[in-house]
């Protein structure tokens, strides 16, 4: 006997697969607008580098806002990443199963690892980004910079990363349900 899993609706909503495209949507803009912070980061590290050890000068404002952007192209592309399946996958069997397989596994991953993680994550530094924005905080180097921003980051990245979620979820649901393709598949190996 052989276990077939299968959905018994009709399909995904339309206002759902609305959703999934916005959160698209959202996460393409932010991806490639965050793609010119590595730009940024680059320009300011060599400044930084050229005016330390060319004139003796340095800044810990310059190297901080180095981290603060290079924190935020990885937490504010980490939606951009999933969207376009980039995120580093370590695994034997994924790769060789048929699409259908592979939906499942990214819908069971999807709904009880990466949302419930993100979820937390936002959850629990949110209070963070609070505390450090009321109390004003700034660093405590010399010339360095307001806290804020930086803390706000890491709620916001998780907070797309886990939008993301959502849209891949409502999409592997449609294609289980036989509602298109899934775009941004591996090729299958041939065995």
């Amino acid at each position: 006997m052989k276990l077939r899993f299968q959905l018994r609706h009709r399909g995904v909503p339309a206002p759902l697969l609305g959703i999934a495209r916005t959160i698209d949507a959202v996460n393409e803009r932010i991806g490639r607008a965050v793609l010119w912070l590595v730009l940024a980061v680059t320009l300011i590290s060599a400044a930084n580098a050229l005016m330390r050890y060319g004139f003796g000068m340095s800044s810990n404002a310059w190297l901080e806002i180095q981290w603060y952007l290079f924190g935020a192209v990885f937490l504010l592309a980490a939606g951009y990443t999933l969207k376009h399946n980039g995120h580093v996958r370590i695994d034997v069997f994924y790769g060789r199963w048929v699409p259908r397989a592979r939906a499942w596994i990214d819908l069971l991953g999807t709904a009880l690892f990466l949302l419930p993680l993100c979820a937390l994550m936002v959850w629990l530094s949110w209070h963070g980004f609070v505390e450090s924005f009321q109390r004003g905080e700034v660093s405590s180097d010399a010339g360095g910079l307001i806290r804020w921003p930086v803390r706000l980051l890491i709620p916001l990245g998780f907070a797309l990363l886990g939008l993301q979620g959502v849209s891949e979820l409502i999409k592997r649901v449609a294609f289980l349900r036989g509602q298109g393709k899934l775009t941004h598949e591996p090729p299958m190996e041939e065995v």
